[in-house]
């Protein structure tokens, strides 16, 4: 049935008007933000094949352009709308959280916090968060893009970042777009140099953690890290 065959008031945008936003379901959502349908297809139909591609309706947050476009009705359009409104979205949740007092006390803790700036990306991301004595998040930073074979990473610049926060502790995270979560050599290496470097500076590397697309691996939890 198309859009306009549905009773005026049974409409998405008829009815978030009428009952508010937080009333609706997710497939009215979701015919929202992909607007049109197509000559076969309403809104709501494109909706339910998206909602039929996935686990449920939060698995949403790790779909990807290329899911999207299998999608009969889907186009690179309605595609980028859809991934937008989803990043939006983790950006106000992720604002909310990093505005509160973030303790970061095991590898299962940070993984929680970062994954979804890992997770789903075609190259290679490294971040380091900086915690206090009580491993209190203080500051986060992004501070290498590479290739997905990958990433060179500066520990000097791991170490300013550092003095510059104040901290007494660095955790390192990167993602493997392969989804492989075990720790290359040159994983390995990086990681024994810091954790030197850390001792001479009285900064100490507390973790590395490498992220695949659904787990991760621990350098300190593998007693990499002592």
């Amino acid at each position: 049935m198309r859009i306009k065959e549905i009773p005026i008031n049974e409409r998405p945008r008829e009815r978030l008007i009428d009952v508010g936003v937080s009333n609706l379901s997710d497939l009215e959502l979701l015919a929202i933000i992909i607007k049109d349908g197509t000559k076969n297809k309403s809104s709501k139909d494109i909706s339910i094949d998206i909602l039929n591609s996935v686990n449920d309706v939060t698995s949403l947050k790790d779909i990807n352009l290329n899911s999207l476009l299998k999608i009969k009705g889907i186009g690179i359009s309605k595609a980028c709308s859809l991934l937008s409104s989803i990043e939006l979205g983790k950006r106000i949740f992720l604002k909310k959280n990093y505005n509160k007092k973030v303790i970061l006390k095991s590898s299962k803790d940070i993984y929680e916090y970062i994954k979804y700036s890992l997770i789903n990306k075609d190259q290679e991301y490294f971040y380091c968060l900086y915690v206090n004595s009580r491993k209190e998040l203080i500051e986060r930073k992004l501070l290498f893009m590479g290739t997905v074979n990958r990433s060179t990473v500066h520990p000097r610049e791991i170490f300013k970042n550092a003095y510059l926060a104040s901290a007494n502790g660095i955790i390192c995270l990167h993602n493997h777009p392969s989804g492989d979560i075990n720790p290359s050599k040159e994983d390995i290496l990086l990681t024994d140099s810091l954790v030197e470097i850390g001792i001479i500076n009285g900064i100490s590397l507390i973790d590395h953690i490498i992220v695949g697309n659904d787990n991760y691996y621990s350098f300190f939890d593998n007693n990499k890290i002592m």
